[in-house]
């Protein structure tokens, strides 16, 4: 397993000098990133996939262990934040659980059963999203919840570095990130970590995208929950439909978000800013449309 495997180039890293150490990652993490290019065409199609699923009132599951799915979980926090996407729809399944103040104990990853029966317990079904996340793709918990869910009709995606891996072999949409030997043997935490990192941004992004939550280039699904945030929202208010700041501030303070606030900008109601909303699927573009028609 590449992943795994000790490059006789790196044998000596203990004794080199700091600047080459440093230059030896930066080269290592340069070629992870060049590693997500082969993936892009099979990420279209997943992103594409999945967007139908959540369309539908779907979940997004991120599943994984140890590092991999820590980094698989900081994703899926984030969508909340800063896509306005419901924390209800998010489901994040590490073997370790989310508490990291004792560390990630790597036992559980062995675990199939967990893996199963954590999927049985949220329902999974076919308007959800699975994405499974393991460098090697061997994690045996990763894989079972991911084939559970499979077998339950969601959409299924897997990241990992290995081809021909279980992960890989067990979802529909495979994503191949071959980043080979780590500098430090093993510690999939720097080349895979850093390929998976990447991927993961560029599949929910662009999930969110194709899901309504961004116009133009801005996050119009915004729910402010700070200063910063509260100015970063009226200034997209303002830029959408050219008004005052206080008439932004007003609108954000009744609609709770950057988008419906737009549309009461634009002279609708919260109510008719809500089913102008739900006709256009949550679209920005088609509902402003309708209230400039008005």
């Amino acid at each position: 397993m590449r992943t795994e495997a000790i490059s006789p180039r790196y044998s000596t890293l203990d004794q080199w000098k700091p600047q080459e150490v440093v230059q030896a990652l930066w080269a290592s993490q340069s070629h992870a990133v060049a590693a997500c290019l082969p993936v892009l065409p099979t990420l279209v199609a997943a992103v594409e996939a999945a967007a139908t699923r959540l369309k539908r009132g779907g979940r997004l599951f991120y599943v994984g262990a140890g590092s991999a799915g820590a980094m698989a979980a900081v994703d899926g926090i984030e969508l909340r934040a800063t896509f306005g996407f419901p924390s209800a729809r998010t489901v994040i399944l590490l073997a370790s659980g989310l508490d990291f103040s004792r560390g990630m104990p790597g036992g559980h990853e062995d675990d199939a059963d967990a893996g199963r029966l954590r999927m049985l317990d949220y329902g999974c079904d076919d308007k959800d999203v699975v994405i499974g996340v393991s460098a090697s793709g061997a994690s045996v918990f990763t894989t079972s919840a991911v084939q559970e869910g499979r077998a339950r009709g969601a959409l299924t995606i897997g990241l990992s570095s290995v081809a021909h891996s279980p992960l890989i072999q067990s979802v529909e949409h495979p994503l191949v990130t071959d980043t080979g030997e780590e500098v430090i043997a093993g510690s999939t935490r720097l080349g895979a970590g850093t390929a998976q990192k990447v991927v993961l941004n560029l599949f929910s992004t662009a999930l969110m995208v194709r899901c309504g939550a961004v116009h133009g280039n801005m996050m119009v699904n915004l729910r402010p929950e700070n200063d910063k945030e509260r100015q970063r929202a009226i200034a997209i208010i303002q830029q959408i439909t050219d008004c005052k700041d206080t008439q932004a501030e007003a609108a954000l303070a009744e609609a709770g978000d950057a988008k419906h606030a737009v549309l009461l900008v634009s002279g609708m109601s919260l109510e008719q800013a809500k089913a102008a909303l739900a006709r256009s699927g949550g679209v920005l573009g088609p509902a402003l449309a309708e209230a400039h028609r008005r």
